[in-house]
């Protein structure tokens, strides 16, 4: 190991780890080393272990050996292995604690989104951060993504002028979906909900879009698919709490086969011994606390409004917004690849037959924008931000992807003050719920000064 490489421990070795330990141990060879990993479960850690030892080896050798470390020991990993930055990619409830652990030893954070799950636990991070004054990254690959980033790209040129609204509508089909009632996000003590945990990608896309921040957020939500009635009405009488197992297995369709999926069996059947975490729990369930169905408005501070909904049961996945300015209406329809999370698949790959991007001037013929080329893992956005995360030389960027503990902070925000809202049906300021946050570096947008002509 070179003294140019930067070295790196991560926590939390789930589906969610495989992209950043790949990356730390052999995507960036002479900039980064992986030098520790660390979870409560010591199945998974072994896993890890061979595939870091597989991904490293070359004639015959035996490949990186990373110690390994239960999550108990994390300061003892951090003072061993001396990172310069900790990656943290475990359940989202735990964020908050190894993060801001992280900083206290004197190291740079890379955390996965969402930063945390709800305010008192932001208020934290942000305090933390400025009294340590180490480095957070959240890594937000949706920005990456090259349509997403066209986006801005057509936004910051004033293609249609300053945004006065913004309507945003997010489907999740019955595959995806439902799988975030299978797994830990089912309990907003894990997960914040799908309002926390999937949407702060939605919202961070937004406040990065417009290059603004949100100041007042309303909320109303159920939970009317996944539930026992639904059950009922597919005459599924017989069901467990889990898949493995249940009677109604052969005629369930939203039944999960994890002995069917090698990813699967390595990563959760095989390691159930270790902690007792069951993949394949009933999405019909009376132990969900989550809703399936969202609907949002936010006023952002320029004056802009967005009207947000989010639906965990459509036929097709991905979303359609549309920004309407003063020179006009930009509207983005993007649908996604079916793909259940862990199983090996591509998530969020882009079906660009279904995708477009299309311009409404005021006054003038529409046109379709050709699609900026998008290949591989969220859209496209995997590789990209792999890359200006880990490299020690990355590309310029005039769109400014790369996120802080500020970005972090308003994009859960957003969806922190919407559960706010939803349970106690009233609007919320985000000002009621962190304070200092600090404004992102965003990139200068149009300001609404510039002469009209229709």
């Amino acid at each position: 190991m070179s003294n140019q490489q930067k070295r790196y421990v991560q926590v939390g070795v789930g589906g969610r780890a495989f992209m950043y330990t790949e990356a730390a141990a052999k995507g960036f060879p002479g900039e980064a080393c992986l030098v520790g990993l660390c979870d409560n479960n010591k199945g998974r850690l072994d896993m890890m272990d061979r595939w870091v030892k597989k991904w490293t080896s070359a004639d015959g050798g035996t490949g990186l050996v990373v110690p390994l470390y239960a999550h108990t020991d994390f300061d003892r990993m951090v003072k061993e292995t001396r990172p310069d930055t900790v990656i943290v990619t475990c359940k989202d409830a735990f964020h908050d604690d190894y993060i801001c652990r992280a900083m206290e030893l004197g190291c740079d954070v890379i955390t996965e989104k969402p930063m945390t799950t709800d305010a008192t636990k932001c208020q934290r991070i942000i305090d933390t951060q400025k009294k340590t004054g180490r480095r957070v990254r959240v890594t937000f690959n949706y920005r990456y993504s090259p349509p997403r980033t066209q986006i801005k790209d057509l936004l910051m040129k004033g293609t249609i002028g300053e945004v006065l609204s913004v309507d945003f509508h997010w489907m999740l089909d019955t595959y995806h979906g439902a799988d975030y009632f299978r797994r830990w996000h089912r309990n907003k003590a894990n997960s914040g909900g799908l309002m926390v945990h999937k949407a702060t990608h939605h919202f961070d896309l937004v406040n990065w879009w417009l290059s603004d921040v949100p100041e007042r957020v309303f909320a109303s939500g159920h939970r009317r698919f996944y539930t026992a009635k639904t059950a009922d009405r597919l005459g599924l009488t017989r069901r467990q709490e889990r898949c493995r197992g249940c009677p109604e297995f052969g005629t369930c369709p939203f039944g999960l086969d994890l002995a069917a999926n090698k990813g699967l069996t390595e990563c959760y059947l095989d390691c159930e011994q270790y902690d007792g975490y069951f993949r394949d729990r009933c999405v019909f369930s009376p132990e969900i606390d989550i809703e399936d169905s969202m609907n949002v408005v936010v006023d952002y501070a320029s004056g802009t409004k967005m009207s947000y909904s989010l639906n965990a049961f459509n036929p097709w996945e991905g979303y359609a917004v549309a920004f309407n300015g003063t020179k006009g209406r930009l509207e983005h329809m993007c649908q996604e690849t079916v793909y259940i999370n862990g199983d090996g698949s591509v998530p969020g790959a882009i079906k660009s037959a279904d995708t477009y991007i299309r311009v409404y001037p005021t006054r003038k013929p529409a046109y379709t924008v050709e699609l900026w080329k998008a290949e591989g893992g969220h859209g496209g956005g995997d590789e990209p931000l792999v890359r200006d995360v880990f490299s020690h030389t990355p590309p310029a960027d005039p769109y400014k992807r790369s996120a802080d503990q500020r970005s972090g902070a308003w994009s859960i925000l957003v969806g922190a003050a919407a559960n706010q809202s939803m349970a106690n049906k009233r609007p919320f300021r985000i000002a009621e719920l962190c304070q200092n946050i600090g404004l992102p570096d965003y990139p200068a947008m149009p300001t609404g000064e510039e002469p009209l002509s229709f």
